[in-house]
């Protein structure tokens, strides 16, 4: 799908290169979604230069990611899409800069561009450049990596008390608190968390760098306005990026946690059964005593010799119970 903003409107128009002659003047913003192969050749002749394929896009060193070369600044970021879904996906997303046009060229559908051009279409007043156009997606997209991290923050926090909460209240009986069924659930949770953070934190650095090479490209004929909003979004990145930094950290703390916790469950169960098998040593130990087929043993002629023997089994395992019972062991 490609759709055009004109400096004279607030519509979005699709184009169709394969028939189209020449682009809408005074053209603002032109955006490339999935093109194919005759597409992206049919819009480099209108365009009059050349863009950037799939696996351009997905390089990921710096000289192919930010370059200038004639009058088009080529800049590509990573973006986060489906973050509501199971597989949260980064993709790169590529801002062509050519004189006071911009081309987006995408292989994915972020959030973060169908909320501006919901923006621009609720606007009276049309677009000024693609100066601005480039401003306020990168705008968009900062909001947008705001509101995930802000969610992330929030189910985190729900995680925490799902994890420690029952733990520190006194009192509580122990089939109460979390079991390893539910700490290995949180596991998935925590994991996909870490995913997502991780993958908001690549964006955010990518655009950090992407706005940085543009300011100085733009440094001699920028529009003061222009400069101050870019700057603003340079900081929000950055402060972003420190924030889900911060996320990280504690998502690594509640991983220990509940690995700390599932070692202690898994420990208990071992020390049930290392204390059972205790217990029940000395029984077998005089079970066996007295299973022996000795001629000549004292017991075997008596006739309390069978309750003897029963006796002092359960007086041995007894006393190995009440030992560990009064030394917490249990």
């Amino acid at each position: 799908m490609i759709t055009t903003l004109s400096t004279h409107n607030t519509t979005f128009k699709p184009l169709d290169p394969l028939t189209a002659t020449a682009l809408p003047a005074n053209l603002t913003w032109l955006d490339i979604e999935s093109p194919n192969l005759d597409v992206e050749q049919k819009i480099e002749k209108l365009l009059g230069f050349d863009l950037l394929t799939a696996e351009e896009m997905k390089n990921i060193e710096p000289s192919s990611r930010l370059f200038q070369e004639k009058n088009v600044i080529y800049m590509t970021a990573n973006l986060v899409w489906n973050a509501e879904g199971d597989e949260p996906v980064s993709g790169p997303v590529s801002f062509l800069m050519a004189g006071n046009a911009l081309v987006t060229l995408r292989f994915s559908n972020p959030r973060a561009f169908v909320a501006y051009k919901a923006h621009v279409a609720r606007q009276t007043a049309p677009i000024e450049s693609g100066a601005a156009v480039f401003v306020g997606l990168l705008e968009a997209i900062i909001d947008r990596n705001a509101e995930l991290l802000e969610k992330l923050t929030t189910q985190m926090d729900a995680t925490s008390r799902s994890i420690f909460v029952p733990i520190r209240s006194k009192g509580l009986k122990r089939k109460k608190r979390p079991t390893t069924e539910n700490l290995e659930e949180m596991l998935v949770e925590i994991a996909y968390t870490q995913n997502l953070t991780a993958k908001i934190r690549e964006s955010l650095v990518s655009i950090g760098r992407m706005v940085s090479f543009y300011i100085a490209c733009t440094q001699e004929n920028a529009m003061p306005h222009i400069k101050d909003h870019l700057i603003t979004v340079q900081k929000d990145a950055q402060s972003l990026t420190e924030h889900a930094s911060y996320i990280s950290n504690n998502i690594t703390f509640l991983l220990d946690s509940c690995l700390g916790f599932i070692n202690i469950e898994q420990n208990a169960i071992i020390k049930i059964f290392s204390v059972a098998s205790v217990i029940f040593l000395p029984p077998t130990l005089v079970a066996s005593i007295y299973g022996m087929n000795f001629k000549f043993m004292p017991e075997l002629g008596w006739e309390f010799g069978f309750p003897y023997a029963i006796l002092l089994m359960v007086i041995s395992a007894a006393v190995p119970f009440w030992y560990f019972k009064k030394r917490g062991w249990l």
